[in-house]
């Protein structure tokens, strides 16, 4: 079926003008154009739509029938189209950064230092995406929130973390051993091991480092997430290896533990990366250095944390 081609957008505008005031002269000067103008442009409408739109009448103008039923469908599309016109492109619209973080990464350490930001940049909206969502992990952003070792070709990237491994359990599983003097190797083998796919660093590289031979690597529950992980550990299901930056408040809280003092530092970590040839709109150059700013106090704070 063929659909009727749709009119210009400058003929449908003098039509809503003129519709509105009924007159063809204050149109014109709500459009900046010439009374002739406009009369052409509704004429042209009305030829390409085969109907007549308007009475001319000896002083003043009145809507037909046909034109009737059409002014409020073109009303209310011009007043759509100018709104978002605005909200996306005029002086006034809101300023938005997309971020994709990392969901552990956001949910220990970025949520909580979120309203730094929005007290001194309030007008900037912020909109975060998963990656754990494949259709999400093509689009385009303006700050990506990865783990690794910084080494993407083609990007641009910048440390957010700087971290030690540690494993970390609920502090009743100490207080159910509390009679007897801990010992690592037996304390790990007896409540196990939570382990996270994906990691390069995990547990089979902690008992390696710290040269702890006698633990089962592979034995424990294994997760996908490390935000899972740590919650399983919260709950008393066996020992995570903590990254110090993601649980940092854990301990400070007292939700987690971290009993041992063999700790590994990590090659791997938390980078804000961004495209090497892509345009950093202020907004998004705002928000990467308070990113920085605040992953320079975390990693003070983790440190006193971890030493005192």
């Amino acid at each position: 079926m063929n659909k009727k081609r749709l009119p210009p957008l400058n003929w449908l505008r003098s039509f809503e003008a003129s519709a509105r005031h009924l007159n063809f002269t204050l149109a014109a000067d709500e459009l900046n154009l010439t009374q002739a103008a406009i009369s052409q442009q509704i004429k042209g409408l009305e030829s390409q739509l085969g109907m007549t739109l308007f009475k001319r009448l000896a002083r003043r103008l009145e809507l037909t029938e046909a034109g009737r039923a059409y002014m409020p469908a073109v009303h209310e599309a011009i007043e759509r189209l100018a709104a978002a016109t605005d909200e996306i492109f005029g002086e006034g619209r809101a300023k938005v950064i997309t971020t994709r973080v990392n969901l552990v990464f956001f949910t220990t350490w970025l949520a909580a230092k979120l309203e730094r930001f929005t007290s001194v940049y309030p007008s900037v909206n912020l909109h975060f995406s998963s990656n754990i969502w494949l259709e999400d992990q093509d689009k385009e952003v303006d700050i990506d929130i990865r783990y690794g070792k910084g080494n993407w070709p083609g990007y641009k990237s910048y440390r957010l973390t700087w971290d030690d491994l540690i494993p970390v359990c609920s502090p009743k599983l100490l207080n159910a051993d509390s009679n007897v003097d801990i010992n690592i190797e037996k304390t790990l083998e007896k409540h196990g091991l939570l382990h996270v796919i994906g990691y390069e660093e995990g547990w089979g590289y902690w008992l390696k480092q710290t040269g702890i031979s006698c633990v089962p690597p592979s034995k424990g529950m294994q997760f996908d997430t490390l935000i899972t992980a740590l919650e399983m550990a919260v709950l008393g299901h066996g020992f995570a290896l903590g990254r110090t930056s993601l649980v940092a408040t854990m301990l400070a809280e007292g939700k987690l533990v971290a009993p041992f003092t063999q700790r590994v530092p990590t090659s791997e970590a938390f980078y804000a990366v961004l495209p090497e040839h892509q345009y950093a709109s202020p907004q998004s150059q705002a928000f990467l250095d308070w990113l920085l700013e605040e992953a320079a106090l975390s990693k003070r704070e983790s440190t006193q944390l971890l030493d005192s």
